[in-house]
């Protein structure tokens, strides 16, 4: 299956092949928020929650919401970083494709949060990134570990996070819904 002729651009994801080794991907999909020939790819891990709340890391946000927190890759695990559908609210978002924002004035989201405007189905938050240096994905791509497709809003947004690696291979359909049916662990096949 040649799945790697697509263009990786921002707004693509990356489906982890089902047979992949490393913990940080196994079973992964990745949201691509920027990609550049000349800096690399940065993308977070879209299924991959942490049992942890994001007011264990902003202590000054006052909620009775829950935000919940993603393990966004292996990269500056220091760091924290969200996907939102709100761009028109926070300022200095980065449109990644179509009510996909990355980013945006730290200080206004907590506000926004604060008042109620930016509930926890608008956010998600990422400790760490998934990165990759100029020209390593598309070497990771020859060698067949990734699947590119169309990153959706829902995906983020929607999505059980259990589920999504399964949902977004029967997206691409054909073959892809064969493969999404290869259970994690061999032993349970």
């Amino acid at each position: 299956m040649s799945n790697n002729k697509r263009e990786i651009a921002a707004g693509k994801i990356l489906i982890a092949q089902p047979f992949m080794m490393d913990t940080n991907f196994k079973r992964a999909v990745v949201g691509i928020c920027e990609y550049s020939k000349e800096k690399g790819t940065v993308g977070f891990i879209l299924n991959k929650p942490i049992n942890m709340d994001i007011s264990e890391i902003i202590g000054d946000v006052v909620t009775e919401e829950k935000y919940e927190v993603f393990y966004g890759g292996p990269v500056a695990t220091d760091t924290l970083h969200y996907i939102h559908n709100v761009g028109d609210l926070l300022d200095d978002s980065i449109k990644v494709s179509d009510g996909i924002y990355w980013g945006g004035d730290f200080k206004k989201l907590k506000f926004l949060i604060e008042s109620g405007l930016i509930l926890k189905d608008n956010i998600r938050f990422y400790i760490g990134y998934s990165g990759w240096e100029v020209g390593q994905l598309r070497q990771e791509l020859a060698s067949g570990s990734w699947i590119v497709s169309e990153l959706y809003a829902n995906y983020i947004f929607k999505s059980k996070s259990n589920a999504l690696w399964q949902k977004a291979l029967d997206h691409k359909g054909d073959a892809y819904s064969i493969i999404a049916q290869i259970p994690n662990y061999i032993s349970h096949n």
